[in-house]
């Protein structure tokens, strides 16, 4: 007896085994427990979803969209990436039956793949990823993302950026919101494509973005005029209070009586004159002691990390938020210097 199986039927019973195996268990990463696709696989994919190796050109293909200092604001399309995901699995399927069982396993890999996408930055522990239990699980959403080319990028490379699904933090506050946080969305990528060129791309889509310096040591500085040319600036220093280092009123504009202008020395612009900017201030700090001491000059020169706000619906007036360099001391200058004696004692040998 002759047994005849002809195209059709050979291809529909490959389909049936791929879609009645599809869901096995193929690879155990000791890091991540076990899944259908290997893990150097879903790594890779879940990268590539997230734009990694794709050419900036593709991204960018007219240096006029992004001009310097600049910043633009994007949502990445799923379709998109879904068929760059597929493009390159295409690459190993020759035959149609290679097509068939791609086919079949897709949705497997899919959802793996949403999952490996929100742990491609994963906090590193005792050497190896997070654990399984801490990802996040779920269908992956919504990505957008920000494309910065500013100095900014190049002056401080630990720049901060978060994104947050609703306001809830005062734009002059000090402090910031716990990743956990429900209303923070967490960060899939943030990378310097460039010495100026950052870009970032968040799970989900934020109302308020936050751009800040990164909060390292103790840092000093005068604000610019951004309007005037290089070879004409000016700047100015806001004024504190030098019994308690509250700022001089109004908090959100300097004004001659809030602020001195700040000198530079002839010739040489961008250098300032320090021992004529300790007169003017001395003449205009309030409480301040005359000569003014090297403490009451750093305290003027104070700077808090500066912090730009971007979706704010409530800033309707652009404000710039210099509450941010609000000084205020929780220790006495006499607890202080105990305890620095202290350490300098236990210090010594």
């Amino acid at each position: 007896m002759k047994l005849h199986l002809d195209a059709a039927a050979a291809m529909s019973s490959a389909m049936q085994a791929a879609t009645s195996f599809s869901h096995l268990l193929t690879d155990q990463d000791p890091d991540d427990g076990d899944h259908v696709v290997p893990g150097e696989l879903r790594r890779f994919l879940a990268r590539l979803r997230l734009l990694h190796g794709v050419p900036f050109s593709y991204l960018v293909p007219d240096a006029a969209l992004l001009p310097v200092e600049s910043i633009r604001f994007f949502h990445i399309d799923r379709a998109w990436t879904d068929a760059l995901v597929q493009g390159a699995l295409s690459v190993g399927t020759v035959s149609t039956l290679d097509h068939a069982h791609l086919e079949a396993v897709y949705p497997h890999i899919r959802d793996e793949v949403d999952r490996t996408e929100r742990a491609v930055r994963a906090p590193v522990l005792n050497g190896s990823p997070a654990t399984a239990r801490d990802q996040l699980d779920g269908p992956a959403g919504t990505i957008t993302g920000c494309l910065l080319r500013s100095r900014l990028v190049s002056g401080w490379p630990g720049l901060h950026v978060r994104a947050y699904a609703r306001d809830v933090l005062p734009d002059d506050a000090l402090s910031t919101v716990a990743e956990d946080d429900p209303s923070r969305l967490k960060l899939l990528r943030m990378e310097r494509l460039a010495p100026a060129v950052l870009l970032v791309l968040f799970d989900g889509l934020p109302e308020v973005v936050h751009i800040e310096e990164p909060r390292q040591g103790v840092q000093f500085g005068v604000r610019l005029n951004a309007a005037d040319p290089p070879s004409a600036r000016k700047a100015r220093v806001a004024l504190r209070n030098a019994t308690d280092g509250a700022l001089v009123p109004p908090i959100n504009a300097l004004t001659a009586g809030n602020s001195v202008e700040v000198p530079f020395r002839a010739g040489a612009s961008g250098v300032i004159d320090v021992a004529e900017l300790r007169k003017r201030l001395a003449a205009k700090v309030p409480n301040a002691a005359s000569p003014l001491p090297a403490s009451g000059l750093a305290l003027q020169m104070l700077r808090f990390p500066y912090r730009q706000v971007f979706g704010d619906p409530s800033d309707e007036q652009g404000l710039h938020f210099q509450a941010l360099d609000s000084f205020r001391p929780s220790v006495a200058l006499a607890d202080w210097k105990v305890s620095l004696d202290k350490v300098i004692k236990e210090a010594r040998p």
